[in-house]
């Protein structure tokens, strides 16, 4: 059900935009994304902080996408929100000697220090990725390709998270072994 929910607003800005134009897709995305987040806190009772910022991304570059006219707006947003990520990510770890992904998943995972700074790494890595990559797409490709890429772009996440569980997966302690 999560999954589903998660895509629920990236399909219908797919779908509203193959039937109408980048405007009437960017406010069903925005609709669409209002009702998710409503959704998430309907079933978790609360929003993590990144659905906090996607919300208040889609709603505010969609306003401005759709009050100014202008398609720009809603095609940076991604490139907006993979930086600021990886920024933040850095800056913890850098400058104030925290790692986010640890203080978030640390309950969830007990995984040896040195395994989370790789994995704050290869976040920082992948976000600046995945923000040069829109920002290039956004840049230089037609507003039809970058839909286009916005969903089937969806590749590079699902790739990612699965390796990362591929890789987390020989620090997790083994299933039925009897600790004596």
């Amino acid at each position: 059900m999560k999954f589903i929910l998660d895509f629920f607003p990236i399909l219908l800005f797919f779908g509203a935009y193959k039937m109408g134009d980048i405007y009437t897709a960017t406010a069903v995305l925005m609709a669409a994304t209002v009702v998710q987040t409503a959704l998430i806190y309907k079933m978790d009772g609360k929003l993590q902080t990144m659905h906090k910022i996607t919300l208040v991304l889609v709603l505010g570059f969609g306003a401005l996408t759709l009050g100014l006219h202008d398609e720009r707006f809603i095609k940076w947003k991604p490139t907006l929100l993979y930086s600021g990520l990886a920024i933040a990510l850095a800056v913890a770890h850098g400058l104030l000697k925290k790692n986010f992904l640890h203080m978030l998943l640390g309950q969830q995972l007990q995984l040896p220090h040195a395994v989370w700074n790789r994995l704050n790494l290869s976040w920082m890595l992948y976000c600046v990725f995945m923000a040069a990559t829109n920002g290039y797409v956004a840049a230089y490709f037609s507003t039809e390709d970058w839909v286009n890429f916005k969903l089937w772009g969806y590749a590079f996440p699902l790739v990612f998270i699965l390796g990362q569980g591929i890789y987390i997966s020989r620090y997790l302690p083994k299933e039925g072994v009897d600790k004596e």
